[in-house]
């Protein structure tokens, strides 16, 4: 299982902390630094069964210089919106773990952690 956070996060702290607690095997990625490509934002979004829209974080300041509240949010502009976060890092939803069964969850609560564990 892999986990993408930002160390600054208090959630993704939090969620590392109860992999720890729980003794999972898994490799932390600091997405601001090690940045995702189109296609691995695609690939997490299918095992998320979310769109982009959806893992975006529209209050970050980067989101209000590109409007993105006002983008469309439909199937025309879902590669737009799969662009902006790879090249906008910090407007990706986090935690995300991707889970060993090809699955994937925004993992903000201690649910949702301990559901991505169970898989």
């Amino acid at each position: 299982m892999e986990i993408w956070i930002n160390p600054a996060c208090s959630k993704c702290r939090s969620a590392v902390r109860l992999l720890d607690t729980e003794g999972a095997d898994y490799t932390v990625r600091r997405y601001l630094e090690d940045v995702p490509s189109e296609d691995e934002i695609r690939d997490v979004l299918r095992r998320l069964g979310l769109e982009p829209w959806d893992i975006t974080r529209t209050r970050e300041t980067a989101a209000e210089e590109l409007g993105l509240r006002e983008w469309p949010r439909d199937a025309g502009a879902r590669d737009r919106w799969i662009k902006a976060l790879a090249e906008h890092p910090k407007l990706i939803q986090r935690p995300i773990i991707t889970a060993d069964d090809g699955t994937a969850v925004v993992a903000r609560t201690d649910e949702a952690v301990r559901d991505a564990l169970s898989r």
